[in-house]
């Protein structure tokens, strides 16, 4: 895992080049809107079980088959594995956030999940639905400007919104 830092500084020094302009401008933008990030990442994470619970309710009302019996969450142990899961992939999603950079996710989290979903039978298109339930809560709550540094937080939104999204690619 490398941080957005590391990740630039070890391209740039595989290709033997200097850091360009934009690279340093990018990574100063960064650092800028820090304390953004920090508290995207700690608003994201005081609120992790509203989130997951919010969105498996929505999941769960809109799919009902998946709470039946049969169903994929139907008996507690399947509903809290399923909970468990959907906790990992925001915990990680916040782990990006906070280092600028989504190898963490990618790396830690979803390689190779959609693979033990499918050889579990999990339904992945009920996982990525439940991933953007997730994503909408969490940018709802990281996008609320009560309380937090001032400024355009558009970018780590939209930021936000893309590790959310490849998570749900990965296992859809």
């Amino acid at each position: 895992m490398f941080d957005a830092f590391t990740k630039v500084v070890s391209q740039a020094d595989a290709r033997g080049e200097y850091l360009s302009t934009a690279q340093i401008d990018a990574l100063a933008a960064m650092v800028a809107d820090g304390n953004k990030r920090m508290d995207a990442v700690n608003r994201i994470t005081s609120n992790s079980s509203a989130i997951v619970a919010s969105a498996a309710r929505s999941l769960f009302g809109e799919q009902p088959q998946l709470i039946a019996p049969g169903g994929n969450a139907y008996t507690s142990r399947r509903m809290a594995a399923c909970l468990r899961d959907m906790e990992i992939i925001l915990r990680y999603v916040t782990y990006a956030i906070y280092a600028g950079d989504a190898s963490v996710l990618e790396d830690r989290c979803l390689n190779g999940l959609r693979e033990t979903y499918q050889a579990l039978g999990t339904p992945g298109a009920s996982v990525a639905v439940g991933v953007t339930k997730m994503k909408d809560a969490a940018i709802a709550i990281a996008n609320d400007s009560n309380g937090i540094t001032p400024g355009d937080c558009s970018s780590l939104i939209s930021e936000i919104g893309g590790y959310f999204d490849k998570a749900a690619a990965s296992v859809g």
